[in-house]
């Protein structure tokens, strides 16, 4: 701290994470399978996924979209969703439960909009997802020769 904000109080000082040059940019889309069923498909797992996610993201926050969609086909390990931006990573989850796939959700995109290209180190991963891992796919943006994630 240096002398001239030493005599505030704690509670005027702000935090100021860097920035990342290469986070994604627009909107973060949560995409909420609503047709998930359950394995022996007895019963519809998505709707409540979807509205439990959406509570919980709620319209605070006006760079992530919350939709239903269709069919994610993923059907053998429901719910599922994915995560995605137009020039960041697209991830795509399965074996979700309501509430903790929910809390691991939220934490997830808000490390996903602060990280390069939407690359969430596997460590800053709940473990429900990084056990629920089914797909990463690079941003359509950029393609360098070797494959790897651009400097």
């Amino acid at each position: 701290m240096d002398r001239e904000n030493a005599d505030r109080e704690p509670a005027e000082l702000t935090l100021v994470e860097p920035s990342r040059a290469n986070a994604p940019s627009g909107v973060t889309v949560v995409s909420v399978c609503i047709t998930c069923k359950t394995a022996d498909g007895a019963i519809v797992v998505g709707p409540d996924m979807f509205e439990s996610v959406k509570a919980a993201i709620g319209e605070s926050d006006r760079n992530v979209q919350v939709r239903p969609v269709q069919c994610l086909s993923v059907c053998k390990r429901p719910a599922t969703v994915a995560v995605s931006s137009p020039d960041g990573y697209t991830f795509l989850f399965g074996d979700l439960q309501t509430e903790s796939g929910t809390a691991a959700l939220v934490s997830f995109v808000q490390s996903y909009q602060k990280s390069d290209y939407g690359l969430v180190p596997w460590r800053e991963r709940a473990e429900v997802l990084r056990k629920g891992m089914v797909a990463r796919v690079p941003p359509i943006r950029w393609s360098p020769d070797d494959g790897s994630a651009p400097k």
